[in-house]
């Protein structure tokens, strides 16, 4: 008399990793995911490890947990696997204040963002396609 399993939200061939909470601001967030999208995992992680910004690192490690979730939860290759969808969410925004001239007050907004990646089995190419 229980309630029914959750239905697969994502096809056979895909996994996926969210990260929340990330203190950037989703338009920087955003550059770095552009920067991964449809690229080979291989070539988005040596992008990512080179990449200057500093939220990099954040954006690597949500990448490195999509493939953990793919080999080890879906049975998928790594070998394989494409970033195929790279978004980013806002979240909640900090607001602080700074005192300015004539007793007024200046509003700081301190963003957080989401990222979420999905990473997908291409098929495999056949060798002797000639």
């Amino acid at each position: 008399m229980s309630k029914k399993a959750n239905p697969r939200r994502l096809a056979d061939n895909e996994a996926k990793a969210t990260i929340r909470m990330l203190r950037v601001s989703p338009q920087k967030l955003n550059l770095l995911a552009q920067l991964i999208r449809g690229k080979k995992v291989s070539t988005a992680l040596a992008d990512l490890q080179f990449s200057n910004k500093r939220i990099s690192v954040e954006v690597k490690k949500a990448l490195e947990s999509a493939i953990a979730n793919a080999e080890n939860n879906h049975e998928l290759d790594v070998d394989d696997l494409v970033v195929a969808q790279a978004y980013v969410g806002k979240d909640m925004v900090m607001k602080r204040f700074s005192p300015r001239a004539r007793g007024r007050a200046g509003r700081i907004e301190k963003p957080f963002s989401n990222i979420t990646i999905i990473v997908r089995e291409l098929a495999a190419a056949p060798a002797d396609a000639a």
